[in-house]
């Protein structure tokens, strides 16, 4: 697995500068690509617009007047993406992409009392999570059109990003401005497993040059399905203090469960088979559980990481991909396309969305 940062300060013989796509008249929030469409692109705004381009075209397709505040996430229904999901303050709205024209939902949600920050859909499009500023997660049922749960009293403040685990079908993993990462049984509606991100790291050594922001929680990135067989089921974090944490998701899960096993009840005693680790059985399993450390000294970000992904070009899921505030350009999301070139979608802080070519290396994107 290998991991790449947004830049933006590049020396220009690493290739052309990135192409220009022109249509919102606010700064661009949120972007995703087509899967089954190659070249087709959405993006966000904080108007409340959403423009579709498409990569082949030279002009922007056409441009939905969603809402009249900003836009914060979009997401496709998956394995159906004629349907979009669009979130904008407390509500969520559902498009489908043949009647963009008319501008009409077919449905809308309104189940978070705080501003939405994060929607996504889960591997078998059942369900549809939303993840608000008061710390609260609202999982949708999608086909009854009603809520499900809500996931609450775990966050202590914004909860930033959601993902669901495409390999555990009732699991859910969130992340927030609390520094703390969570994994939730949204069947039940309660966390099995808290990380305190903002904890002291005894085994990493501070780099002169990281920035020493608060750990928090910006993004996170789960690998999709289809990327199973070639990735480790894990988790991506985008730290506030510059970091990106590679998390091996069921070292978590069997670290969780073992601890919850390992307490002996109350007034029994605990049973032994009689056999003693060894060393080396020891060292494994700690191996197994360590966290992989992408920062500062492995030549990553020296600022605040503001948005990962895993890369869907290529060999879908080898590179993961982060975008931070430590270049020209400040980031606010980024995607990938599956096409050979023109696969890096940016939004940013200016109306303009830029794409670039990953030919093992970025091409200039400012």
């Amino acid at each position: 697995m290998a991991e790449t940062s947004v830049k933006t300060n590049e020396n220009p013989t690493t290739g052309p500068t990135a192409r220009r796509l022109r249509g919102h008249k606010a700064i661009t929030t949120s972007c995703i690509a087509s899967r089954d469409r190659p070249g087709l692109i959405a993006s966000s705004d904080e108007d409340g617009c959403v423009c579709w381009f498409d990569m082949r075209c030279k002009d922007l397709l056409y441009t939905m007047d969603v809402s009249q505040n900003p836009i914060s996430s979009l997401c496709f229904k998956t394995g159906n993406e004629d349907i979009v999901y669009v979130s904008s303050e407390t509500e969520v709205k559902v498009f489908d992409v043949h009647m963009l024209a008319s501008w009409k939902p077919l449905d809308s949600f309104n189940y978070n009392k705080d501003e939405i920050n994060q929607i996504t859909c889960n591997s078998k499009s059942s369900f549809l999570a939303a993840a608000d500023d008061g710390g609260d997660i609202k999982i949708i049922d999608i086909s009854q059109k009603c809520l499900y749960k809500t996931l609450r009293a775990a966050h202590e403040s914004i909860c930033s990003s959601v993902q669901f685990l495409p390999w555990r079908p009732w699991e859910v993993i969130t992340g927030g401005l609390d520094s703390k990462l969570i994994m939730w049984d949204f069947s039940k509606g309660r966390p099995f497993k808290v990380m305190d991100l903002g904890k002291s790291e005894p085994d990493s050594s501070s780099s002169a040059g990281q920035c020493f922001n608060p750990a928090f929680v910006h993004a996170i990135a789960v690998p999709e399905a289809d990327m199973l067989d070639k990735t480790d089921k894990i988790c991506v974090v985008a730290r506030g203090d510059g970091v990106v944490d590679v998390i091996n998701i069921e070292s978590e899960f069997r670290a969780a469960k073992s601890k919850g096993s390992s307490n002996p009840k109350k007034g029994g005693q605990s049973k032994s088979n009689g056999s003693v680790p060894s060393p080396k059985s020891e060292k494994e399993d700690q191996n197994q559980r360590t966290r992989l450390r992408l920062d500062y000294s492995s030549g990553g970000h020296t600022a605040a990481v503001s948005c990962v992904a895993f890369s869907v070009f290529g060999e879908k899921g080898r590179y993961i991909i982060s975008g931070g505030n430590d270049k020209a350009v400040k980031v606010n999301w980024l995607c990938s396309t599956p096409t050979d070139s023109d696969n890096l979608v940016v939004c940013d802080t200016s109306k303009v969305v830029k794409v670039a070519g990953f030919m093992g290396r970025l091409q200039k994107i400012s």
